[in-house]
């Protein structure tokens, strides 16, 4: 069986387009323009499907989706079932819409609940200024300050060149190419962007404007890997007794801009979600208010 559309034109002939012969292909399809670390994600848990079920995508059933979200509940948390089992049903009603698929048995599946952690990885204003204060490396430093500042993510830090910086009067913005293939342009506080200018004066000068902001020690673009063995000193070294992550800063840039005062609207567009009640999540991890305090006690 070959996967086809069928487009008609307007003398209603049948064209078919064949999008995919096999699992692999409509795999690649539909991971085709995700982030990096999302494909990676995805793939792994695509992978753990295939392996359990240990038959074609064409000849999945309901029942194997079940059994697979209960063995996974008997290991893994909640979250976790949720994110893997969420990644199954997105790509079978994928293949269903392409044509490859006869039925999109994963929409009958409801996903599992799972309890919100996002209040567990939000840590204190006191907490992100320590992990901060005390880091002794300029680069670093900078880096750190870059997180908290600008609500990014750790492949939009590893990514950035001196030429997404742009000066704006007193300060300046960083202009990322963010998740969803999304340009998202940030503005920095006055003293972050003079941080970020001394690390700029004591970097070479060697392929300015493109060299990476933040160096490796071979000048190239930081990995990844690298940047959260960085996180992870410098949370271990203001003893902290959390694993803090680098997207924890991204959390505590929401959560702590909400507390503030910063408006829903301007936190959603400085982190890139698309909705505003993503954005929302950081008022309910965090109540300001509860009607509990109206109670005769």
């Amino acid at each position: 069986m070959t996967s086809v559309v069928i487009l008609r034109s307007p003398d209603s002939a049948e064209q078919k387009i064949q999008q995919a012969d096999n699992d692999e292909q409509l795999i690649d399809l539909w991971l085709h323009g995700r982030p990096k670390n999302t494909q990676r994600g995805y793939r792994s848990e695509i992978d753990r499907f295939i392996e359990f079920v240990n038959r074609p995508l064409r000849s999945v059933k309901l029942s194997d989706l079940q059994w697979f979200a209960d063995e996974l509940g008997q290991s893994l948390k909640e979250s976790s079932v949720h994110r893997a089992v969420n990644a199954v049903k997105s790509l079978l009603a994928f293949g269903h819409r392409l044509g490859y698929l006869q039925f999109d048995v994963g929409r009958a599946l409801k996903l599992p609940g799972f309890r919100e952690e996002l209040s567990e990885r939000i840590i204190s204003e006191a907490e992100v200024l320590k992990i901060i204060t005390l880091e002794p490396s300029p680069r670093n430093r900078a880096m750190l300050l870059t997180f908290y500042a600008g609500g990014f993510r750790v492949s939009e830090v590893c990514a950035m060149k001196w030429r997404h910086l742009q000066v704006r009067d007193a300060t300046g913005q960083i202009t990322v190419f963010a998740k969803g293939g999304k340009t998202r342009s940030v503005l920095m506080p006055k003293s972050v962007w003079d941080t970020l200018l001394a690390l700029r004066r004591e970097s070479s000068e060697d392929g300015f404007p493109e060299a990476p902001v933040f160096r490796s020690r071979r000048k190239g673009h930081l990995c990844e890997s690298a940047v959260w063995r960085i996180v992870k000193k410098a949370t271990k070294r203001a003893e902290i007794p959390k694993a803090v992550s680098c997207h924890w800063f991204r959390h505590a840039h929401a959560s702590h801009a909400l507390d503030r005062g910063a408006p829903i609207h301007l936190v959603q567009a400085t982190l890139g979600h698309d909705s505003v009640s993503t954005t929302g999540k950081y008022l309910h991890a965090r109540p300001s208010e509860s009607s509990g305090i109206y109670l005769p006690m």
